[in-house]
């Protein structure tokens, strides 16, 4: 996994450059029903599914940036509604007062989802990321996660990067996002080192992972 990970990363290097910010910590609060019920859809794979998360980059601090999104996925298209929020406006006052303040079209889809399926913090998701983008193609861009941790209590940012190892130590995940198809040298290059196409979630990995097993536990004791 480890040699794979470094072969592709040299040839991408060839062909597009790392982002403004080169590798940072990603960490992401997943909102839910008590039901588990946008994840255990999300796992049955519909023709459309959202779900709603709150992301920080980086350690959070007064100063930092908030992205409060509804994703969205239709026929396999990703959608994705996001407002920015003040670090300082949430840790202040609860998520939910935060978006019902905000006046734009967005912040009223999000408060409605929010309304309508009553979803509170239920999972922390961090990674350690890395981004290219297409010299070339500025629409190609291609993101490696490591190090990626989970937790289902302390649900906040006063633990950056701490949880449960959701991946081997020596996996990373990779993914590429493209406005039309994938150029030749990057079909050669995940061909010539045997990488074929995945389908992998973060939160349905967790979910299965750890919050049906501690069901399982306390059913049995």
């Amino acid at each position: 996994m480890r040699e794979q990970g470094i072969a592709i990363k040299n040839v991408i290097a060839r062909h597009m450059t790392h982002d403004c910010h080169g590798e940072y910590l990603v960490q992401n609060l997943y909102y839910d029903t008590d039901g588990w019920d946008a994840i255990r859809c999300s796992i049955e794979k519909p023709y459309y599914k959202e779900k709603i998360r709150l992301r920080c980059y980086g350690e959070m601090n007064q100063e930092s940036r908030l992205f409060f999104e509804l994703k969205k996925k239709y026929n396999g298209i990703v959608y994705k509604r996001r407002i920015v929020i003040p670090a300082k406006n949430f840790l202040s006052s609860s998520i939910r007062d935060v978006v019902s303040k905000e006046i734009s079209q967005i912040s009223r889809e999000i408060d409605f989802y929010m309304q309508a399926n009553a979803v509170s913090e239920k999972m922390y998701i961090s990674y350690m990321r890395t981004a290219f983008v297409g010299i070339a193609d500025e629409g190609l861009r291609i993101t490696f996660d490591r190090d990626m941790r989970i937790r289902l209590d302390c649900l906040n940012y006063t633990r950056p990067g701490i949880g449960h190892a959701l991946l081997p130590q020596d996996a990373m995940l990779m993914e590429i996002k493209t406005l039309g198809g994938m150029p030749l040298w990057l079909t050669r290059a995940l061909s010539e080192g045997e990488i074929f196409p995945t389908s992998f979630s973060k939160c349905g990995t967790c979910y299965t992972n750890y919050v049906l097993k501690k069901a399982e536990i306390e059913g049995i004791s």
